[in-house]
């Protein structure tokens, strides 16, 4: 954007034969703010350069493919609620474009649900200022408002995300904001629930579904949204695996299938008689992700566990002792749908046989 009007950016190395095919085109300005050639947006500009550069050099057209959807294997995505709210006197709702813009680019309705709510925050703590002024310093201040409000350094990352979003996606300006700081990301170690407290776990569920749900988190290693999605097919008996389709990153993978939990599986489907996923509520369709929370909850209470366990550390439980049982690293990412190495070795920092063998000073 200059002078608030959409230009395209012409960035390249020093070279003479891209040197002179631009000065043979329509009238090229030089920007010394951001250290580039431009030309107005129009498409004839931009056929106008597809046409001088094809065959010499390759060009970035990502930013000017403004509505293709980048995320093509998620569900559909349902942003009609946000526009169906009742509105509140001097509070401003999400720009109708902000919405379209997330319905274009099929993001998932996780990243609505947080998007969105930021974003809101963000334009009504400036509620007396138009959002086209808005700048960078008006960013800063805001972030600094939160981070004194002491919240966590993730929840302000999303909030830079959500507005990100806006200026770079929905109004099309990339890297508008890349120099606004982010809050150093937190490193913790994953929490790990014991074998037994597991056991005990899956004992004290109430029915055979319960004990099933609880089975597949620990014995897969699933997220709870991979469990939600899980359809009948995913359950490979002959070759004892889990396919997981449209995980985190759009990836699919398999993972483990344990025995107790294919036996148990076999007395759910006879009773429940599930249609098209493998866990669904009352009146069919999917089963709720609430549904999923409260049945680790009562479970570990009724366990007398004194701590507190979600499905998620049921999915770090189970890495964490694959690997205390020496399964290698690698096979443990797979299993995981791990991207980089680096995410699954944190574990070996919560296994315990890496500190069996070292002998206590004091003993």
């Amino acid at each position: 954007m200059i002078n608030d009007t959409k230009m395209i950016g012409i960035k390249f190395d020093s070279d003479k034969v891209i040197h002179a095919l631009i000065k043979s085109m329509s009238a090229p300005k030089w920007s010394n703010r951001y250290k580039m050639v431009y030309l107005p947006n129009t498409k004839q500009n931009l056929d106008e350069i597809y046409n001088v550069f094809k065959g010499v050099v390759w060009i970035n057209y990502n930013r000017f493919l403004t509505n293709k959807p980048i995320h093509t294997n998620n569900e559909a995505l349902d942003v009609a609620w946000f526009r169906k709210r009742k509105t509140i006197p001097n509070y401003k709702h999400c720009p109708e474009e902000y919405l379209l813009k997330l319905e274009l680019k099929r993001y998932s309705n996780n990243t609505v649900r947080i998007y969105v709510p930021f974003f809101e925050m963000f334009i009504n703590f400036y509620n007396d200022r138009e959002l086209k002024t808005l700048d960078e310093v008006d960013i800063r201040v805001f972030l600094q408002h939160l981070i004194q409000r002491k919240l966590s350094n993730s929840y302000i990352n999303q909030v830079i995300n959500a507005i990100k979003f806006y200026y770079e996606v929905v109004l099309g300006m990339p890297h508008r904001f890349y120099d606004i700081e982010r809050p150093r990301k937190e490193y913790k170690l994953p929490k790990v629930i014991s074998k037994e407290e597991v056991l005990a776990i899956i004992k004290n569920t109430n029915n055979i579904k319960h004990k099933c749900v609880v089975e597949l988190l620990y014995g897969s290693g699933l997220r709870k949204s991979e469990l939600l999605n899980l359809k009948i097919n995913d359950i490979d008996s002959k070759r004892m695996l889990v396919r997981v389709e449209n995980a985190k990153g759009n990836k699919d993978r398999h993972t483990l299938l344990s025995k107790i939990a294919l036996d148990d599986l076999r007395i759910y489907f006879r009773e429940y008689r599930p249609k098209v996923y493998l866990f669904e509520g009352q009146k069919g369709g999917k089963y709720s992700g609430e549904s999923v929370l409260r049945i680790v909850k009562m479970a570990t209470e009724k366990a007398r566990i004194r701590k507190s366990v979600s499905p998620h550390i049921l999915r770090h439980s189970f890495a964490t002792h694959l690997l205390e049982t020496g399964v290698d690293l690698r096979q443990i990412q797979v299993l995981l749908g791990h991207s980089s190495s680096k995410t699954t070795e944190i574990y070996t920092h919560v296994a315990t046989n890496t500190f069996k063998t070292i002998k206590n000073p004091l003993d």
